[in-house]
Parts: structure tokens; C-alpha cells; sequence
């Protein structure tokens, strides 16, 4: 079921270890080239670009690009009721974890007179993707709106791809969600159309530009984000989903089993990893796959998975060489499943996010643990952070030194623009000393 790489006795350095466990193959290259295309039909005709490459790409194009509020409010009266308690202890929950994360303004005297003052202000205008495809996604909603909100951002779109089996619209409990939250400002558009037109907006139909785009989507989408990186401000370039699972003899085989299975349900490139010190645990845990992916729903897609290249029982000589191993992966997911989880977990560098112990499973993160889902991919997480508040907001420094405390400094700064060859920059100091 998974391929076995051992790595007992080898390094434990970080630094050797980064490439030992393979990702899957995601090189944007090709698509870029794609996209460039369709991103620069977006930007020159609008949304009537947008629209033909959705019916092109995507074989469905909505009725209006904007989805009318009353399709959305239709949405919301026409949920089942469970989805919609679980739907709304959802937000709660990311909302109760997500307000402690707002930022404070800080008033610094550095000097007598002299003071730096950092103020933060969210983004005016974001774009919020949510994909389509083979699932659906109320649960990416939460993610992005929430801190958006929380961050103070006057102005939130949403796109999410239109849907055959629904008019064209968004998937009615994707709008559901956008109900339940409040945003009523939804596009049935997917793919790097999307991201396009979210970047370049359209006067004719009443789509103002975004300063930012963010949320999860396929490669088409990365590739758009990237190629438009500067022009509008991104969260990451999102590769295929992947958990790593650190364990020793005490896990249960059954609960990493099925945590290895949820992620790769999601895509036959998702990667799912094992780091053991127990080969015993390894026999286990593949019995028990075998079975839990018979019974799956998605078997299919779960096997692709797990028997790729991305996934393997990496086997260790102890847990110190498997904690190594998993902060050189740097794993979107991570769950730690040893002995003194708590402990162990804290000692972990690189993740975007860690889920420890027997009753955290990746999936509760997922959707109402309360944590944010959009995390880094690929190896990221060794410099980036997921989705959260802070994403939305800009930190403005207030620099304001009165003549006394200019006159104090204005040496040293003289001397330094003179260094750098900038004797101009001297000279702007200079002259108000005199």
C-alpha cells in the first residue's frame, strides 16, 4: 500500500535530510505559460473573457457573472439545518481563536523627541478563492472571510468556479456559507480568470480590483497568483495538500491509518507520510490501511495516493532523528503521535500546523478546531506562516522627531549617507541643523 524509505542510521541534520522525502512533481513552468493567456484576455476585456474561459475550461458559464443576492439568501433558506449548526459552531470557533490574533498600535519614545509609532491598517479590498472541484469547500469560506474580517477589511469578493449541476452558480452551500458570514459579494468564477479578473477588476461590469488574493486552489490558480505576485498581494503559491505523522510503538495504528487516509482522499498527488521508530507500528499501520482503503469511498483515489511518490513510511532509529526528518519536510500538516505528544510537538520547528496527540486529528483542524486550514505547501512552512489575521493587516511605522532629537542623531547620520555615497541623504539633515 505505502512504499517504505529507511533511513536508520543515516543523518540527522536538517539540512541533509531536506530532499530525503519526496514531494510530488509541481512545476509551474509549464502552466504559467497557460495562463499568461487567459490572464491577459481577463485583463483586456473583463469579465466577458472571464465567462468565455470558464465555458471553455470549466464547460459552464453562469448567467451573470455576479451572483445575484437573491440566489445566495435562496442558498441559506434551502440548507439543511445540521450542515448549517455545524456550518455556524464552525465560524464560532474560528472566531473565538482568530480575535486574539488583532494587533496593537506601539508607541516607542527611542529618544527625548523622537518617536516611532507602528499603526497596523488592514488591506482595503480582498479577493477570497474557493475552490470547486472535486469537493466542495463551505469550510474555505470560513477560513478566509474570517480573519479578513477580523482584520478589518472594508471590502471582501468571493470567487468560487460555477457548477453545472447548479446553474452555473457556485456550490449552493459555498453561498450558504458567504450568507452565513455576511458577504453577498460573489462571483461565479474559477481557475486563473478568477484571480485575473479579481487583480484587474472591470469597469463595465461594476468589479472593482482587489489588493490582495487568497485561498486555495489548482495549479491553474497558483500559477495566475504568482504570475500576478506584485501586481496584487498573494497568501502562497498552495501545491498538493500533505500530512506527516510522527509516531512511536504507543500510536494507535487505526487512527493514523485513517488520518493518513483523509488527506489523501483529497487529491491523487496529496502526499501522506509515516516517520516511525517502530517498524512494528509500520506492520500495523499498513494492515490497517489495507482495509480502511477497501471500505473508503474514494478508494480509488486514496490508493493512487498513498502508493505515489509523495507518500512513504519513513522508518528512524528514535524519535530525535524523527523529529529531524519532519522539520526538514516542514509538512502542511503535522500530528504527533508519541509518548509526551505535548512535549514533543513543542520541540517541532517547522510546520503549518501541529496537531498532537490521540483525539487532534488533521480533519478537526479542518474544519472547526478553530485553527486556520490555509497552510502552507510543499516545504513552505520552514519560512511562512498559514492564513490568519495578520495576512490582512500592514504594519505603517510614524516616524516623528522633534529638532532637538534630529540634531542629536543627525551626525551619525550624515556620516552614514556619506559611506553609501548618498551625500544628498546628509545633506537633507544637514540643512535643518544649520
Amino acid at each position: 500500500m505505502m512504499r517504505t524509505l529507511d533511513l536508520r542510521g543515516g543523518s540527522r541534520r536538517s539540512a541533509a535530510l531536506r530532499d530525503v522525502v519526496p514531494r510530488a512533481e509541481f512545476d509551474l513552468d509549464d502552466v504559467l505559460e497557460k495562463v499568461r493567456p487567459i490572464v491577459e484576455d481577463v485583463r483586456a476585456r473583463g469579465s466577458l473573457a472571464a465567462q468565455e474561459w470558464s465555458e471553455k475550461l470549466d464547460g459552464v458559464a453562469a448567467q451573470s457573472i455576479r451572483v445575484p443576492i437573491e440566489v445566495i439568501e435562496d442558498a441559506l433558506a434551502k440548507l439543511d439545518p445540521q450542515i448549517r449548526i455545524s456550518l455556524e459552531e464552525a465560524i464560532r470557533r474560528v472566531k473565538i481563536v482568530h480575535e486574539h490574533q488583532r494587533r496593537e498600535t506601539t508607541r516607542v519614545e527611542v529618544v527625548p523627541g523622537g518617536v516611532v509609532t507602528e499603526r497596523w491598517v488592514p488591506v482595503e479590498r480582498v479577493g477570497l478563492y474557493v475552490p470547486g472541484g472535486r469537493a466542495v469547500y463551505p469550510s474555505s469560506v470560513i477560513m478566509n472571510v474570517v480573519p479578513a474580517q477580523i482584520a478589518g477589511v472594508e471590502s471582501i469578493a468571493v470567487v468560487s468556479p460555477p457548477q453545472k449541476d447548479h446553474n452555473g452558480w457556485p456550490h449552493p452551500t459555498i453561498l450558504a456559507a458567504c450568507a452565513l458570514l455576511g458577504v453577498d459579494e460573489v462571483y461565479a468564477v474559477g481557475g486563473a480568470q478568477a484571480v485575473a479578473l479579481m487583480a484587474y477588476g472591470c469597469a463595465d461590469a461594476g468589479i472593482d480590483s482587489v489588493s490582495m488574493v487568497t485561498g486555495p486552489g489548482n495549479m491553474w490558480v497558483t500559477a495566475a497568483k504568482r504570475l500576478l505576485k506584485g501586481r496584487i498581494g498573494i497568501d502562497s503559491e498552495a501545491g498538493p495538500t500533505e500530512i506527516a505523522i510522527l509516531a512511536d510503538d504507543s500510536a494507535n495504528p487505526e487512527f493514523v491509518a485513517a488520518d493518513l487516509i483523509s488527506q489523501a482522499e483529497h487529491d491523487v498527488v496529496a502526499a501522506s507520510v509515516l516517520v516511525t521508530d517502530s517498524p512494528e507500528l509500520a506492520d500495523k499501520v499498513l494492515a490497517a490501511l489495507e482495509i480502511q482503503v477497501a471500505n473508503a469511498k474514494h478508494n480509488e483515489r486514496i490508493s493512487t495516493a498513498l502508493t505515489g511518490e509523495q507518500s512513504a513510511i519513513v522508518l528512524v532509529d528514535d524519535i530525535e532523528q524523527g523529529l529531524a526528518v519532519v522539520d526538514a519536510y516542514a509538512a502542511e500538516h503535522l500530528e504527533i503521535h508519541t509518548r509526551n505528544a505535548s512535549e514533543v510537538a513543542f520541540r517541532v520547528k517547522n510546520a503549518g500546523a501541529i496537531f498532537v496527540g490521540d483525539w487532534s486529528p488533521v480533519s478537526l483542524g479542518d474544519y472547526a478546531a478553530g485553527s486556520n486550514h490555509v497552510l502552507p505547501t510543499g516545504g513552505c512552512a520552514c519560512h511562512s506562516s498559514g492564513l490568519s489575521v495578520q495576512t490582512f493587516l500592514r504594519g505603517l511605522h510614524y516616524v516623528e522627531y522633534d529638532q532637538a532629537a534630529l540634531n542629536e542623531i543627525g551626525p551619525h547620520v550624515i556620516t552614514l549617507a556619506n559611506a553609501e555615497d548618498l551625500p544628498g541623504h546628509g545633506v537633507a539633515v544637514e540643512v535643518r541643523m544649520s
